[in-house]
């Protein structure tokens, strides 16, 4: 026989030298698949629990409210074009550098 088929039939048997039973079969194979479907969920529970969470702390964007004030320091207005200081006078947040 094959390495393969050696291996196999060493891991079905168990120390006596006995082949294992179908029922002792049956409870390692659900005992394996329950194991997998609790870490499944446990895994989806905590994947969810962190995007909640995420999602939360993430402070979504908000306008400002208010009214425009603009600068009226000397040293600012020096540098200012004319249009850019016409939208200022229109109450208006300016658009043009």
């Amino acid at each position: 026989p094959s390495a393969f088929v050696a291996t196999l039939t060493r891991a079905i048997t168990n120390e006596g030298g006995e082949t294992m039973n179908g029922i002792r079969k049956s409870v390692a194979a659900a005992a394996i698949a329950g194991s997998m479907l609790i870490g499944g969920v446990t895994g989806a529970v905590l994947y969810s629990a962190t995007t909640i969470v995420a999602s939360a702390a993430s402070p979504s964007p908000s306008t400002a409210t208010g009214t425009f004030v603009p600068n009226e320091d000397p040293a600012h207005e020096a540098g200012e074009s004319a249009a850019r200081e016409a939208q200022e006078n229109a109450d208006q947040v300016p658009t043009i550098p």
